[in-house]
């Protein structure tokens, strides 16, 4: 058979599969072999090495590893070979599956007479590749934090659960929310999280009573016992989707804040009703997307990983064991790396502030703008070999969660991405060379930032004002991160869609059975071992689902309505049709890879055409184009670490919906308090490094294209960008017929996330950003991964967790007690990275001749 280009006989042809009563999966049956085999001691041995891998690599607990021996006795290896064929199949261009394992179970299809073992040896490693594929996951990440069994009996939504994951959404989201707009920003996530969930939960177990009360025709039991791992998870999902800061928030600070739109009608009651229709909208496309991103055995999603190792080490018992020498528990070691950071960090974010921007290459010469340019960290493009010893900066690309080839491959884009701005600043391409090379500004013809008032009239656009004053003018960074922006969107649509047709259109016909039979699961459609198991729960049906974003819709609508907003309804119908259609490949990339796409540029575009000269409407369209995709991938990340975790799906459905009420209530109070209180919101000299990266950004942007128009722009300022949509599409599919040429060696090569890297200028953010990562990553991710299979797969997400927790936790210890009533610690250690024209970020390459450039006044249109 030719495994590259048939697919193998499924499963169903081969064999005779069935459910057990207790909804386990079922063992294989074939008509010439259907006994159990029996292992010797010499062999039982010899098999539990496998399971638990080489040094005790996997962490399964007894209960599991007899699972997996039951398993085992029962697979025949004609069932084996078809299992591995269609692994192959299915994995032979999917870059997070091991090469050395593909290589090996090829070899294994191929035939005993080409593997170098006696046949006892070759039997038994065939079957046992097959059953860790079938029973458990194909990938050594998942079954290093998940259990190939499940208790359908352990608790799960509890009373305590609710209290505790109730109390910490309430806390946790006003803290994200507060350092949303800090550069870089600081988040508790998850992982920080269930730190503080899990003696939350240890001490409801020990001051409530034992005891059950009656509410109406419900009872409750107070308190079930110990402490679960269920219930961890219940409250770190509502924590996970309460706790997030609200991406709405940023365009809700471009529409009030004095420094951009001004509207003084954007308060507590309209900021509430927006956020409330984006995330509960972002929550129903989530149950709808079900079938595509969270079932489908490929969507790996590397982010959630580190959330189920952290469960798993706080309420698992712990074998005593050796790793590479290392003894120290996980619990143990989550603690030391979370107390060292926690006190380290203080050095890079109060003590000595230039080890964090760690531009050491423009101190040699601080005014000579070209060193600046070149290797600066705040305003150039950041080409440092190493640039800062501040973990918030390493840790902004997540490198010991994502797969190196992600974080590889959008590493080569931020490169291509600097050499692109690199040759437009140098040559002035478009006059770039008279401004800034790397921030989001837009400015006039004399080099000075742009001034809206004098375009804008009454809140309608200009056209006299504009003929008289100036066109708009940006940097060569923000021109190539526009450029990069609408060709990955129309790279990303081609390739996702011609690469994981099958996928998609498995999906899409799931979806309409399920329109057809209601009352059907979807968990019947995939025979993976997490989806079978999930067959023991009630489904979410679809309607609830579509329910929740109807109702959410009318909200929307409600609210743009009572406003005064001036944008119609039927713009906004527009632009959430086209970003529906865009979060299906959007989706399978996050779940793949761990990089989110926003769909907010496209959005701008779109609003542009349909209502110009009309900046709020811009923004509002930006809204719903960007935060309902956005917040469905956040909402589907949850669904799947619930789907690993083998949750009841109401039972979380229930707690998100609780959780994002609160959320929205808090979040928008945490906002508002920020306006108010908050002196320099936004602006370049906020003490706390408030400055507000991408509202300044969603401003410039909508200044460009939402009043003054997508036709002066693209037509006459800069045509350049029109193409880029045709690049993308044409190099989607130039690189999808190579990769279906040249599989193997282009497994590792994605070109959505390139065009990802390459966008990364004009908002402040560059290499500086991403080379540490790239070591990190490099390190952790390649190196010791592969080295030290064991210690990897058993201290690294957690040595993650507790560094990022120390940061945390340490950012909010330093910020009210430092930073909120400044007390200055005024030294060169302080004032030495900001002291030249790279942090003073106002240096041009060229002078203007004559103080004004570009054609003559008056002759633009």
């Amino acid at each position: 058979m030719d495994l590259k280009t048939e697919k193998p006989l499924g499963l169903v042809e081969v064999l005779d599969e069935s459910l057990s009563s207790d909804g386990d999966i079922g063992c294989e049956k074939h008509p010439e072999k259907t006994e159990t085999y029996v292992f010797t001691e010499e062999e039982r041995l010899k098999v539990e090495t496998l399971i638990r891998g080489v040094d005790d690599t996997v962490d399964l607990v007894d209960s599991d590893v007899e699972y997996m021996f039951e398993r085992l006795s029962t697979m025949t290896m004609e069932a084996a070979i078809a299992i591995l064929e269609e692994t192959i199949f299915d994995h032979k261009d999917d870059a997070n599956f091991p090469g050395d394992v593909l290589d090996r179970i090829t070899l294994l299809v191929s035939g005993e007479e080409n593997c170098d073992m006696d046949h006892e040896s070759y039997e038994l490693e065939t079957r046992f590749q097959a059953t860790q594929i079938k029973y458990h996951s194909p990938y050594p990440e998942v079954r290093a934090v998940c259990s190939p069994t499940d208790d359908v009996d352990m608790p799960c939504e509890s009373l305590r659960a609710y209290i505790v994951g109730i109390f910490w959404v309430s806390c946790a989201s006003f803290i994200n929310q507060f350092f949303a707009e800090r550069q870089p920003t600081i988040t508790l996530s998850a992982t920080v999280l269930q730190i503080l969930i899990y003696p939350s939960g240890e001490l409801l177990c020990r001051i409530l009573p034992h005891k059950t009360i009656k509410i109406f025709k419900w009872s409750v039991n107070l308190n079930t016992g110990p402490w679960t791992v269920k219930e961890q998870m219940f409250a770190t999902i509502m924590t996970n989707i309460g706790a997030g800061s609200s991406n709405f928030f940023h365009y809700g600070l471009v529409m009030r804040l004095p420094i951009f739109f001004n509207l003084e009608w954007v308060g507590y009651g309209f900021l509430f009703l927006l956020d409330v229709v984006t995330q509960f909208f972002g929550f129903g496309l989530a149950g709808m997307l079900r079938r595509y991103v969270i079932y489908p055995k490929k969507a790996m999603w590397p982010t959630v990983l580190p959330t189920l190792q952290l469960n798993k080490t706080l309420l698992s018992t712990e074998r005593k064991q050796i790793i590479n020498g290392w003894s120290i528990s996980k619990y143990k070691f989550f603690f030391l790396t979370f107390a060292a950071m926690f006190v380290y960090f203080f050095i890079p974010d109060y003590l000595m502030t230039s080890l964090a921007t760690f531009n050491w290459i423009t101190w040699i010469a601080p005014h000579n703008k070209k060193l600046a340019f070149i290797t600066g960290s705040k305003s150039g493009l950041g080409f440092n070999p190493w640039t800062t010893f501040d973990w918030s900066v390493i840790n902004y690309t997540t490198p010991l969660v994502l797969p190196f080839f992600v974080t590889a491959n959008r590493w080569f884009g931020v490169l291509i991405g600097g050499f692109l701005v690199l040759g437009m600043y140098w040559s002035n391409y478009k006059f770039t060379g008279y401004f800034p090379p790397n921030n989001s500004n837009l400015y006039d013809n004399t080099g000075v930032k742009y001034n809206l008032s004098r375009i804008v009239i009454d809140g309608e656009f200009s056209e006299e004002g504009y003929k008289s004053y100036s066109q708009p003018y940006v940097g060569a960074g923000y021109l190539s991160m526009l450029g990069a922006y609408y060709a990955m969107y129309t790279c990303a649509f081609v390739y996702i869609f011609m690469n994981e047709w099958r996928t998609v259109k498995d999906a899409f016909k799931g979806f309409i059975e399920s329109i057809k039979h209601p009352r059907s699961s979807a968990f019947a459609q995939f025979d993976d071992s997490f989806s079978v198991m999930m067959r023991n729960y009630k489904e979410v049906p679809d309607w609830w689902y579509l329910v929740t974003l109807v109702v959410a819709f009318c909200i929307g609508v409600a609210g743009i309505v009572g406003y005064p907003t001036g944008c119609p309804v039927w713009a906004i119908v527009v632009v959430i049709l086209v970003s529906v259609a865009l979060v299906i490949p959007t989706n399978v990339i996050f779940a793949t890879t761990g990089y989110l796409i926003p769909g907010d540029t496209l959005a701008v575009i779109i609003a542009a055409y349909m209502v110009p000269g009309n900046a709020i409407a811009s923004v509002l369209c930006r809204v719903f184009g960007y935060n309902t995709d956005e917040q469905a991938e956040t909402f589907i990340g949850d669904m799947k670490l619930a789907h690993y975790a083998k949750m009841p799906p109401r039972a979380v459905f229930r707690g998100q919906m609780i959780a994002t009420t609160l959320q929205c209530l808090i979040t928008t109070g945490a906002l508002t308090w920020l306006i108010d209180n908050t002196p320099d919101l936004c602006t370049s000299t906020q003490t706390a490094r408030l400055v507000c990266t991408f509202p300044n950004q969603v401003y410039s942007n909508t200044l460009l294209l939402g009043i003054v128009g997508p036709r002066r722009t693209y037509d006459v300022l800069y045509p350049i960008l029109k193409w880029a949509f045709l690049m993308g599409g044409l190099f989607a599919v130039a690189f999808w017929a190579l990769r279906k040429k040249f599989t193997r060696q282009l497994k590792y090569i994605h070109p959505v996330i390139i065009f990802a890297g390459i966008n990364r200028f004009g908002a402040s953010y560059n290499l500086s950003y991403y080379t540490p990562g790239l070591y990190a990553s490099l390190i952790f991710q390649y190196y010791i991964r592969r080295r030290y299979t064991a210690w990897w797969t058993k201290y690294n997400y957690i040595l993650s967790s507790g560094f990022t927790a120390g940061v945390a936790f340490s950012a909010i210890l330093i910020f009210f007690a430092l930073q909120y009533h400044p007390k200055t610690l005024k030294w060169w250690g302080n004032t030495v990275s900001s002291a030249g024209v790279d942090g003073a970020g106002t240096y041009a390459l060229y002078e203007i001749p004559g103080g004004r450039f570009g054609p003559p006044e008056g002759s633009w249109s």
